[in-house]
């Protein structure tokens, strides 16, 4: 399952960018490549037309996604603000910057 998490989130990347993106969720644990993966997915199931975003405008997705992935239960585990930190430079890191800023995950 790991490797095709890593082979699914380097085809992700920009084709200029992937080694920087191999190296970078090679040294991933299965979870935090697990949530990277589930919020591209859900990036891409939403997104109807995409458009580039900032870095900062891509943190902010990012926590809307964390937040509507919480639910209604409100509680965090103590790695979730790593989790994000992780998906943040994944997504810089490897070029995807034409992801809308999540209305809801």
């Amino acid at each position: 399952m790991r490797s095709s998490l890593v082979a699914a989130l380097v085809a992700c990347a920009d084709r200029r960018l992937r080694p920087k993106a191999r190296r970078f969720v090679a040294g991933l644990s299965t979870d935090e490549l697990q949530f990277i993966a589930e919020y591209v997915g859900a990036v891409i199931l939403e997104s109807a037309h995409p458009g580039g975003c900032s870095r900062s405008q891509l943190a902010t997705g990012i926590a809307r996604f964390q937040e509507a992935r919480q639910g209604c239960s409100g509680c965090r585990s103590r790695d979730d603000d790593h989790k994000m930190i992780l998906l943040l430079e994944y997504l810089c890191r490897s070029g995807i910057r034409e992801f809308p800023v999540l209305a809801r995950a």
